[in-house]
């Protein structure tokens, strides 16, 4: 990696093109392989040739958050200023507070980037403005913030406009293809857990009179397929607010199917049938509920009070629907 000297000494110069490697990492993040160690160490960076009069943006140690920066400043001139974000994108940083003040006041610091640049002005990522008080990070060092576009494909416009963002730059969206990029890892993190699952019905068929089958297997995976899937990608026309719900909502519409398909609206199948519409549902309602972790939809505030509401119900519901599941095949 090539360096520029600065009067704080040697800075690493980034490349704004991704190498196979990077492409390779983004896609196993994507699967759920390495993801908690994907990040950069934290400091500063130059991009092309940056001087003391260039642009200093500010962002996370997250790779997958830095690549996507950088690929978007080619041909500019520019600082980056990483914060140490534990690995974590920018808006779940900011939430959790490591994309903030302190850590950003600390980083100046450590840096010397009051000697390296002559200006007094950092731009932020929009998404990072929950985590970080402006103000604070004025009267401790000097530097004024200037929230920048949501999306970094949006930067060089910025910078154009004299830093100044647009209504469509302030907008946050979450399209179906950003929903759909991100329901590969909570897949893979489902079917890690259903291991376990399939483990425990293994050993149950060894003894109950009427083993779980194929027609269960179907079930089970639809259920999961419905929460971690189907739901993010119908999040916005599925009524209601809470994610759980939603998907609740849209296991029911499952399993009514797999009831109805299998015959089971009969007294002969009373258990199965509750049994399935406790379970199932409740199923889909707890993985489509994890997904409030990756959208902008919701506040950190907001998804504490789903929780709390939606997890105590979901378990109960889990509860009595096992034991009707497990009444049915031992006493079938």
């Amino acid at each position: 990696m090539d360096e520029i000297h600065t009067p704080k000494g040697k800075v690493p110069v980034v490349s704004t093109y991704l190498h196979f490697k990077d492409i390779l990492g983004a896609w196993k993040v994507r699967w759920g392989i390495g993801r908690m160690n994907y990040k950069i160490n934290p400091g500063l960076y130059a991009v092309g040739k940056p001087d003391n009069t260039s642009p200093v943006l500010v962002s996370a140690n997250y790779k997958l958050t830095f690549d996507v920066l950088r690929q978007e400043l080619s041909g500019l001139d520019c600082w980056i200023l990483i914060l140490d974000t534990k690995g974590i994108n920018v808006w779940c940083a900011a939430g959790k507070g490591t994309f903030g003040t302190d850590e950003l006041v600390n980083r100046i610091s450590k840096t010397g980037l009051p000697e390296i640049v002559s200006h007094r002005k950092l731009v932020l990522p929009q998404l990072g403005a929950t985590g970080v008080s402006a103000h604070e990070v004025k009267k401790q060092t000097g530097f004024s913030v200037v929230y920048g576009p949501v999306r970094a494909k949006d930067i060089k416009a910025f910078f154009d406009s004299g830093f100044k963002a647009t209504e469509e730059m302030r907008t946050v969206k979450f399209t179906m293809r950003d929903r759909l990029v991100l329901t590969p890892v909570e897949l893979v993190t489902a079917a890690k857990s259903s291991l376990m699952v399939f483990g425990v019905i293994f050993l149950l068929n060894l003894f109950v009179t009427r083993p779980f089958g194929l027609a269960d297997f179907i079930a089970y995976v639809g259920a999961v397929l419905t929460g971690t899937v189907l739901t993010p990608l119908l999040l916005p026309v599925i009524p209601g607010r809470a994610f759980a719900w939603k998907g609740w909502l849209m296991g029911l519409l499952w399993t009514l199917l797999i009831v109805w398909y299998s015959g089971c609206f009969v007294p002969e199948c009373l258990f199965l049938a509750i049994g399935y519409l406790l379970v199932l549902p409740s199923l889909s309602a707890y993985l489509a509920m994890n997904f409030t972790g990756s959208s902008t939809y919701t506040s950190f505030s907001g998804v504490i009070k789903e929780m709390k509401i939606a997890v105590p119900l979901i378990a109960i519901s889990s509860i009595v629907g096992i034991v009707l599941l497990l009444i049915n095949s031992i006493w079938a």
